[in-house]
């Protein structure tokens, strides 16, 4: 009896809270760019490059298909020594911030991209709607970040 009254009060409770209405969803918060005053101090300094005209894109997905990511068109701009860019394709322009870490995270970035600090920088800059290039414009997917993840995953623990 107990176990039918938990079911029907789980049930409520989800049909109640309804899934969310991705039409009226804000768009993304572009990602912040840390002020010039604040660089000297700061652990990851977030600054924009020059805006760029987006080139243009005739690719159609077929019909039925899940639509894939727009191919990035045209080079993604990596500063010397940089090791990611987030890239943000918006309104006829792009959008290039470069991260850059203080030295004993960006070496740590550039031996294990896997790690935590770098891990979360790339995830903001996918957050606010961006993509996330390393230097020689690989770009930085899903699909690596797991396989980031299972290089730093060494045990799971399952509970039964």
């Amino acid at each position: 009896m107990l176990r039918k009254t938990f079911s029907m009060l789980l049930l409520a409770g989800v049909a109640a809270c309804g899934a969310p209405d991705h039409r009226t969803a804000e768009p993304a918060a572009p990602l912040a760019v840390t002020p010039p005053a604040e660089r000297a101090a700061a652990p990851v300094v977030r600054r924009d490059l020059p805006d760029r005209p987006v080139p243009p894109v005739s690719a159609t997905p077929a019909p039925g298909s899940r639509p894939a990511p727009p191919p990035i068109a045209g080079a993604v701009t990596v500063p010397a020594d940089a090791i990611y860019v987030c890239v943000v394709d918006e309104s006829g322009t792009r959008r290039q911030t470069v991260i850059e870490f203080v030295p004993k995270v960006h070496e740590l970035c550039r031996r294990h991209p896997e790690m935590g600090p770098c891990q979360y920088e790339r995830n903001a800059c996918r957050a606010s709607g961006g993509r996330v290039f390393a230097a020689g414009g690989q770009e930085i997917t899903m699909a690596t970040e797991a396989e980031y993840d299972r290089k730093v995953m060494r045990v799971r623990f399952r509970a039964n």
